[in-house]
């Protein structure tokens, strides 16, 4: 069987996603019976029914619903090489790594001193954003700082720069700031605030600290993103939450000098020397 074309699958996925001929037909700009016609060409190389039509429904075939997954995974890969290929491609190149704002427990400065001494290192945009693995994937991000957990990083490769225990912050004046550790049931969940990618209130970790310090909330986030930390605000061990462990996340395969430059300076920075 022949290649799939993108094209194909773009038209199939505006079916999916619209079960409706028409409406899909309109999403794409195309006459309907273009659209069918593309659809039983797709189904007969395929050698199976994409969707189950009725005169008044359209739905996908188990088939179908792979493939729907398999084309939209398709389709962002091949728009984020157009994206990273045109950035490289630029008379200006950049690198453009994405974080959340104070995400970067104080390692930034110094991984970019260390990367700015690589031959093949080119300037850095720094992007701010709430999914950052996604970035990654479609091609606006080439490098990008995570945690795991709860990041999801398949996909990525990654580099390991700091791993840090969870711990509860809270305000000094708090019932259980004086608990040698907490579990997290110990903390009312109206007050948690536990993931520290979760941008549901807050943008940044100094607005995080600042609503702590208010009362508002409890953060559980990994101790190396809580200091330097407010003189209102205490630490307290949580014993029942796995550590977390900052990253530097890029796409597998890449094939950027520019990215493994950063990769690079980022071990010289946080891997200590021997002895």
């Amino acid at each position: 069987m022949d290649r799939l074309e993108t094209r194909e699958l773009a038209h199939f996925l505006a079916v999916a996603d619209e079960l409706h001929f028409g409406r899909a037909a309109a999403r794409l700009g195309i006459a309907q019976p273009a659209l069918s016609k593309t659809i039983r060409q797709l189904e007969r190389r395929l050698g199976l029914s994409l969707f189950e039509r009725t005169s008044r429904s359209v739905a996908l075939t188990p088939a179908g619903e792979v493939l729907a997954g398999e084309a939209r995974h398709a389709l962002d890969v091949v728009s984020a090489a157009v994206r990273r290929t045109q950035r490289a491609a630029s008379p200006d190149p950049r690198l453009v790594l994405a974080m959340k704002p104070g995400g970067d427990a104080g390692l930034l400065p110094a991984i970019l001193a260390a990367y700015h001494q690589e031959p093949q290192s080119v300037p850095v945009r720094v992007i701010f954003g709430d999914d950052r693995a996604r970035l990654l994937h479609d091609g606006h991000a080439d490098a990008a700082l995570l945690y795991s957990p709860p990041d999801d990083v398949r996909g990525l490769d990654t580099q390991p720069l700091l791993t840090g225990p969870a711990t509860a912050v809270l305000v000094a004046t708090h019932p259980l700031a004086a608990r040698s550790s907490v579990r997290i049931a110990d903390i009312p969940g109206d007050k948690l605030h536990r993931r520290p990618t979760d941008t549901a209130d807050v943008g940044s970790i100094s607005e995080l600290m600042q609503i702590i310090a208010l009362g508002q909330k409890i953060a559980v986030l990994p101790q190396f993103l809580t200091t330097p930390l407010r003189d209102d605000l205490v630490t307290v061990p949580v014993s029942d939450i796995p550590a977390t462990t900052l990253l530097l996340a890029w796409p597998t395969h890449s094939t950027s000098p520019a990215v493994a430059a950063l990769a690079r300076a980022a071990d010289t920075v946080t891997v200590p020397s021997p002895g």
